[in-house]
This record gives C-alpha cells, structure tokens and sequence, in this order.
C-alpha cells in the first residue's frame, strides 16, 4: 500500500502495531535466534526474480517464522505478489496471527488483490477494533472497490485513533471529496450530463420588469399579455 509504507519496511515501526518488534497472535519477534531461512537464503535476500525458493515438494522452504519474516522482505523490496504466496502459507498455519494476516492484506493490496486485502483488514479489524492500520486498510481496500461510504467509516475509525497521521487524514479527505462530488455538491455538471443542476432562475428587474427569468419559464410578459387579451 502506498499509504503507511512505514508499517513494513523490513518490519515497520514497533508503536505501529507492525510485524516487527510486536506480534499479533504469536508470530515470532525479528530477533528471535534461529531465523535464517532452511533453504540458505539470507534474512532478507530476495530470491530470483522475487520467487520464493521451495523444496522438491512444491512447498516452500522453511517453517511459519521463515515465511512471515521473508514474505515481510519481500514485500518491503517491491516483490507483493511473491510476499503473498508465502504469508498465505503463513496465515493457513497460523490462521489467528493478527501480525501474519495484516501483512498478508498488504501484500495483497500491493498486489492489486483488493478484495482479499480487505478482507483479511476486516479480519484483523474485528478481532482487534483498537488496530488503527486494520481499520485504515479496510478503508482504502473498500475505496478501490468503489465503496466509499464504508471507506468513509472505516477511515474515520482510524484518524481518530491516531489523528497524527497524515495519510489516514489524506485518505478520509480523498474518500468524503469523492461522495461530495458524487452528490453534486461541487455544483452543476456539464449540461446534459447525469445529475445535471441546472442554474437558478434569475431574480426579478428591481424596477418593475419581468427580467429574463420569466421569459426562460415560458411565464413572463408574453403569456401575462395573452390572458388580459
């Protein structure tokens, strides 16, 4: 996601509530011993052409620790369609790691999977309604899906939990602009397009006349002149 990139950048921020440092339902800490993947790789490295390396069974290579810590690599190196094979694995294994499955839904955002990303948010969202980042990524994952009166909730959830931050207050901006202009409230369209206002009449000649809007409404002087004939 372009917003909030700071939550996986080789783990992100620990206050963040991110992979790294902290873990949601017990993915294992980044310093933790023993965390160099089985297939030799190094922490971090990106395998060739950003797919990860899997044994002769097809699985990939490694335990749940190996494939939350080297899809979170290869999501912060620009690789999210390759981080989602293997924090999908994560996640079957470790099905209640809020850690694991939040940076599932932001590789799948990345990955232009937009329904899964929002699903696995509202995932995390609902067990945790406290985790700001859920609530932001339900928000954006709904607006790329067109549903921006619940990105509008969800977003606003989270700027209130941490009004500090910037891209969730851009976010809400872009999303209520979107559903202002929608409703016509930046004014009249083109003629003829759909949810066209037309311009108010025009006010009366103060000296008396009928002025031009009488004669747009067909109910000016020529129709008045009519009845008094």
């Amino acid at each position: 996601m372009d917003d909030g990139q700071e939550r996986v950048d080789g783990g992100g921020p620990a206050e963040s509530g991110g992979p790294s440092g902290a873990t949601h339902g017990g993915a294992p800490a980044d310093g933790a011993a023993g965390c160099a993947p089985a297939d030799g790789t190094a922490v971090g490295e990106v395998p060739v052409g950003g797919v990860p390396r899997q044994s002769r069974s097809g699985e990939p290579t490694g335990d749940v620790y190996d494939w939350f810590r080297r899809g979170a690599r290869l999501l912060a190196q620009g690789h999210p369609a390759a981080a989602e094979q293997l924090l999908a694995r994560a996640a079957a294994a470790e099905p209640h790691s809020r850690s694991i499955r939040e940076a599932l839904a932001r590789a799948q955002f990345d990955a232009g999977s937009y329904a899964a990303a929002l699903e696995n948010f509202r995932a995390v969202a609902l067990a945790d309604p406290a985790d700001d980042y859920a609530q932001f990524g339900w928000g954006v994952a709904a607006a790329r899906l067109g549903d921006f009166e619940a990105s509008a909730e969800h977003l606003a959830l989270a700027v209130a939990m941490r009004p500090e931050a910037d891209h969730y207050r851009q976010a809400l901006r872009q999303t209520r602009a979107t559903l202002a202009a929608r409703a016509g409230a930046y004014g009249p369209l083109l003629p003829g397009a759909p949810g066209y206002l037309a311009p108010p009449a025009v006010a009366e000649d103060p000296a008396g006349g009928s002025g031009g809007a009488a004669d747009d409404t067909g109910a000016g002087t020529g129709a008045g002149a009519d009845d008094g004939a």
